[in-house]
């Protein structure tokens, strides 16, 4: 960015959401204050930069919300077909006492003593009595069983319900973020394209952080093949391009190109940057290897792929593709080996 060393892709969304009228509102003060001859715009290139970030930030809230709103998707597919099945079972159990009922009836369901003064043969009316007696025993099983699956019917339906309610309000969440992070990214793009060619270029110049540069990993040696995998699934996803909420493989955000990387070695790591912290053992920079997560800022807001000799591999922000650049870049606040 401005220098992308100094500002980098971050995660607070609500802290960045509830500025973002500020940032705004600053970034057209710098560019009204900024005389058109000016050089180069710093105020403007700094307004880029914080733009950038915050877009990030709400990215990774885009990208949990997104996250738990496909697992509440599988959670209310499971709660409707648990409801389809108990509803299959409530309608057996119907059938069920309505064959009983009628059996009743044809057993000579009316008073005993009544059928005893009419029977002809007290013997088959004894025979007839015990039957029935068997199918009202049987029959007031198959109730209290309707009963229990029907009590079992009605709170499987209120528990969809809720997470009914509950995952349309994680799309709405979805959609805001969306918003936030188309919002911010336009405008940093009109800042952008308010510079002049010259200045445009001393900006791009100065957000590389040596990004161009390939180092020589030909000495590298990932300490097992996991890594190795990982590592070399990432690499194979330089050049791609910075996409919002991309897990790839065409595009990536920083926490996407992680886990993407991740999958192609068989390891499933959490979809955000602050859950991946999380994701394994914390070691120090100090003994970083191939294959490590380098976490930045206090936000754990940024995740990149240590490759060896100060170096790491990840997707800087929107705008720059997949690329290396140096583990100091900016803040590390964490290393995690998976």
């Amino acid at each position: 960015m401005g220098s992308h060393r100094r500002l980098v892709p971050t995660s607070g969304f609500n802290r960045g959401a509830g500025s973002a009228l500020c940032v705004l509102s600053a970034a057209a003060a710098a560019l009204g204050a900024v005389p058109a001859n000016a050089a180069p715009h710093t105020d403007t290139r700094a307004e880029v930069d914080r733009l950038y970030q915050e877009a990030e930030d709400a990215t990774q809230a885009y990208d949990k919300a997104a996250e738990a709103a496909a697992a509440l998707r599988r959670e209310v597919g499971a709660a409707q077909d648990a409801i389809a099945r108990q509803q299959q079972r409530v309608n057996a159990l119907r059938d069920s006492l309505g064959s009983l009922a009628g059996a009743q009836y044809r057993a000579g369901g009316i008073d005993p003593t009544v059928a005893l003064l009419f029977s002809d043969d007290p013997a088959d009316y004894l025979d007839k009595a015990s039957t029935l007696d068997r199918i009202t025993t049987r029959q007031a099983d198959q109730l209290r069983k309707l009963q229990s699956a029907l009590r079992d019917l009605a709170q499987e339906r209120t528990e969809a319900a809720g997470k009914l309610a509950e995952l349309q309000r994680s799309r709405t969440a979805v959609a805001t973020h969306k918003k936030t992070v188309e919002r911010k990214l336009a405008q940093a793009q009109r800042l952008l394209n308010s510079l002049s060619s010259a200045e445009r270029s001393a900006y791009d110049r100065a957000s590389r952080s040596g990004g161009d540069d390939i180092p020589d990993l030909s000495a590298v040696v990932p300490p097992d093949a996991r890594a190795a995998a990982a590592l070399a699934a990432a690499r194979s996803a330089l050049g791609k391009p910075y996409v919002w909420g991309a897990t790839g493989p065409s595009g990536f955000d920083c926490s996407g190109l992680m886990q993407w990387s991740y999958a192609q070695a068989g390891v499933h790591l959490p979809r955000t940057s602050q859950e991946q912290r999380y994701a394994g053992r914390q070691i120090p920079l100090s003994q970083a290897q191939p294959g490590d997560l380098v976490v930045y800022r206090s936000d754990a807001g940024h995740v990149a792929m240590y490759v060896g000799h100060g170096q790491v591999i990840h997707a800087p922000y929107p705008g720059a593709p997949v690329r290396y650049d140096p583990v100091d870049m900016m803040p590390v606040s964490s290393v995690t080996r998976v």
